[in-house]
Formats: structure tokens, C-alpha cells, sequence
């Protein structure tokens, strides 16, 4: 009795659709995340055994540095064009639309009021190499922090009817004066409830 021969099939798969897939996967990742800040401040938080989430939203950072300079954060591209216009106002200075437009994607800054428009119209090489002063901290003359924390949780509440809840990053190293002229200057706000940023670690063994 003769063999029957099995006719041979092709064992090539086409891997068109699963490589659509991974692209549209790739450059759903690519878009969606979140770049990493370069922050200016160059603090380094003390350490903490509790973990508590700071929200990406609705919330104002407040960044010690080395020699005590002073940074702040705001989330929201529309609170921080808001609050720098009524900041321009305050301190009598014209801010362009193009001016604006730089600042809100300015996540991080740390300079007076009448270093702004210099600092805007850097180029983003310049910006790197630029040391910051930070932000003036006087509590009997010009505090410039106090007025960027209260126009920002102004137009924050303004904008997304939400209170801006407030966080505080600072250098394990810093001395506390630095801290108490922060805080101080937080209560006069009646401001009495405020997040620290620390890295974590690993809790005490009992």
C-alpha cells in the first residue's frame, strides 16, 4: 500500500499586527510619561520609615537649597501663568504672552521678580548652566515667597475650586532657621498643615 504524503504547511507567521501593536503600545508610553525634572535646588531630603503620596495636582512646593535658597513649584501650567500675571502686577512688571507661555512650563524657579523676564528669555542651554538666587524670603520687607504661595493658591482656587495643599523639600544638612522662616512665613498665611518630602526607608525592626 503506497505512502500517503502529508502536504507540507507553511509554519511562517506574519507578525504585521503584533508589531502595529507594539509601536501604538511604545508611543502610547512615549507620550503618556512624565519627564523627569531637572530640580534646581539640588536638595537632598533627610529619610523617613512613612510613606505618603504627594498628588501631582493642586499642590505648591516649597524647595531649601544649598545656602539656604529658596525654590518654589506649582502644579498646573494654567495656575502658574495666572499667578504670574497677578505677580507682574504686584511688582509692576509687563510680562509678553510668549512670557507666560515660558513660565507656565516652568515647573521649578527660584529667582526675584526682577530677574523674571531675564530668566524666561534664557535659552534651555543657558537655563542649565544659570544659578538661580532664589526666591527673596524677607519676613519684614520683601517676601516674594509669601506672594507667590498666596497668588497661587489664589488662582488655583480660582481656576479648580480646590485649596492647594503645600509641601516642604529641604536639605538634610540645612540649619533649621532656614525651615522656621519657611513655616513662619506659612502660618501667617494660617497655612498650619503642610507636607515634607523625605526619601524612604526602611523602618525600625521592634
Amino acid at each position: 500500500m503506497p505512502r500517503v504524503k502529508v502536504a507540507r504547511k507553511s509554519t511562517a507567521i506574519d507578525m504585521t499586527a503584533m508589531c502595529d501593536v507594539a509601536f501604538l503600545l511604545l508611543t502610547f508610553f512615549i507620550l503618556t510619561a512624565k519627564p523627569k525634572i531637572d530640580d534646581p535646588s539640588k536638595a537632598e531630603v533627610p529619610a523617613s520609615s512613612k510613606e505618603i503620596q504627594i498628588p501631582d495636582d493642586n499642590v505648591g512646593t516649597i524647595s531649601i537649597g544649598k545656602q539656604n535658597k529658596i525654590f518654589y513649584a506649582v502644579a498646573g501650567t494654567d495656575v502658574r501663568a495666572e499667578a504670574l500675571k497677578t505677580m507682574g502686577e504686584k511688582y509692576h512688571v509687563t510680562f509678553t504672552p510668549e512670557e507666560v507661555t515660558k513660565f507656565s512650563t516652568t515647573e521649578v524657579f527660584g529667582v526675584p521678580m526682577n530677574q523674571m523676564k531675564q530668566f524666561l528669555n534664557l535659552t534651555t542651554d543657558d537655563k542649565k548652566t544659570f544659578q538661580q538666587p532664589g526666591i527673596p524670603v524677607d519676613t519684614t520687607n520683601n517676601n516674594e515667597l509669601s506672594n507667590w504661595v498666596l497668588t497661587s493658591r489664589q488662582a488655583d482656587k480660582a481656576l479648580h475650586d480646590k485649596a492647594m495643599a503645600i509641601a516642604i523639600k529641604g536639605d538634610r544638612l540645612d540649619q533649621y532657621p532656614a525651615f522656621n522662616t519657611v513655616i513662619t512665613m506659612l502660618g501667617k498665611q494660617k497655612i498650619f498643615k503642610f507636607n515634607l518630602i523625605t526619601t524612604l526607608r526602611a523602618a525600625p525592626k521592634k
